[in-house]
């Protein structure tokens, strides 16, 4: 018998390429991947799409046997994986964390864990009841700069940590993708808040190891769906309406792009300014935490530049960064450093190298972790799990209700007793 771990993939999605087929059996086109072979087999993929799947097995020449959407338990008893992992369409994900979990496997999870605080509360209780594990891939926990900063404030640089501000910014080429395909949609994704914002708000919490408790936001939809001041106009046939769209320079093309990763969202992208859109663009929000500190959030999905800016002030001082993808004249990635500013005392700063690489250099250092473990440490608790997963889209939930609603939100309220 052999001594890999077996692995079932739901998911044949772009970033169930990139983090878990790839590194288990290859990318299309990459000669380097498929590098953990020896630790690890993907030994069945489950995705709606079976042209999908046949395709991906031609370009990398794999041989692993797909299963529909609906055939998870005959994937398991055909297969008998050891790990489960979750890249499907982010309301699904909890269909199958729970399926894994309830035959006792462990479970690797894309970020958010699930859409809603509610199934964040089910699969934090199915995983207490074990045996089986739940890990989440947030994975800019693992960017080298990130690391840096956690470093600093665990070392107790800036003391206590009393306050973040955190300013991201997601250019109009990324921004506009998300309105294109089901992330358009509360029901499909969460929102934004939740399936872009779980990223931040769980950097946040690590990075000052702290568990969030209450949130206040406002938001609206200021530069998509209808109602749109870019909207070229509905009296245009769709020929001249698509020409006339400022976004058109950013429209994904699928048919053209020879990536398999990027073909398996949607092959003729919908209208940024559909009727059906009914989550919003823009954010601003304060999140209170357990130990006093809080952060000032604020984001919006139409930027001139893609990035964001990061403060962490605590009783001893001062930690901040910015960090640009991109465009001149703003600085690439990897050319700002992280600046500390001690209370008493001369400023310094600290290099960040190692970020060329997939989002910010972390995708390596995460598959390396999910794939390769040098040991079972965890000092800096990178490894997220159900816990703080639901933490991360709780938050974002609690900043789309606060919006509707126009009033703080407790996560015990959406949680309950989970997190207590």
């Amino acid at each position: 018998m052999s001594d890999r771990t077996r692995y079932a993939l739901c998911g044949l999605s772009a970033r169930g390429i990139a983090v878990f087929a790839g590194p288990l059996a290859g990318r299309p086109g990459d000669d380097t991947s498929g590098g953990y072979t020896a630790d690890g087999e993907l030994v069945a993929v489950l995705d709606a799409d079976p042209d999908r799947v046949r395709r991906y097995a031609d370009a990398v020449g794999a041989d692993v046997p797909w299963y529909a959407a609906d055939s998870f338990g005959r994937m398991v008893d055909e297969t008998r994986p050891d790990v489960v992992l979750v890249a499907t369409p982010d309301h699904t994900h909890v269909e199958y964390a729970l399926a894994a979990l309830a035959r006792g496997l462990d479970v690797v999870v894309e970020k958010p864990m699930v859409t809603t605080a509610a199934d964040a509360a089910r699969v934090v209780e199915a995983a207490r009841r074990g045996p089986g594990t739940v890990r989440v891939t947030h994975n800019l926990r693992y960017a080298p700069r990130h690391v840096a900063l956690r470093r600093l404030v665990a070392d107790g640089a800036i003391g206590r940590v009393t306050s973040v501000e955190l300013v991201w910014n997601v250019g109009a080429a990324h921004g506009n993708s998300y309105f294109r395909r089901w992330n358009r949609t509360r029901a499909a994704s969460g929102g934004l808040s939740v399936h872009k914002g779980c990223h931040h708000f769980d950097l946040v919490s690590w990075l000052v190891d702290d568990v969030p408790e209450q949130v206040f936001a406002y938001g609206a939809r200021n530069f998509y769906g209808a109602g749109s001041p870019h909207d070229p106009g509905a009296g245009l046939d769709a020929a001249a309406r698509a020409e006339a769209d400022p976004y058109r320079c950013y429209a994904p093309d699928g048919a053209s792009d020879p990536s398999l990763a990027y073909r398996v969202q949607y092959p003729e992208p919908l209208s940024a300014y559909d009727p059906e859109i009914d989550v919003e663009d823009t954010y601003s929000a304060v999140v209170r935490y357990r130990g006093g500190a809080s952060l000032a959030y604020s984001i919006q999905f139409s930027a001139p530049w893609e990035g964001y800016r990061l403060g962490v002030n605590g009783t001893h001082g001062r930690i901040e960064t910015d960090l640009y993808y991109g465009a001149a004249p703003l600085p690439p990635a990897g050319n700002t450093p992280i600046t500390y500013y001690p209370l008493f005392g001369p400023a310094r700063t600290v290099p960040v190298d190692g970020e060329d690489a997939a989002h910010l250099g972390a995708d390596g250092p995460l598959v390396a972790d999910l794939f390769r473990p040098a040991d079972d440490a965890d000092p800096l608790r990178q490894r997220a799990s159900s816990l703080d997963g639901a933490y991360a889209v709780a938050v974002g939930e609690a900043v789309w209700r606060s919006v509707a609603d126009n009033r703080p939100v407790d996560l015990a309220e959406l949680l309950g007793t989970v997190g207590q």
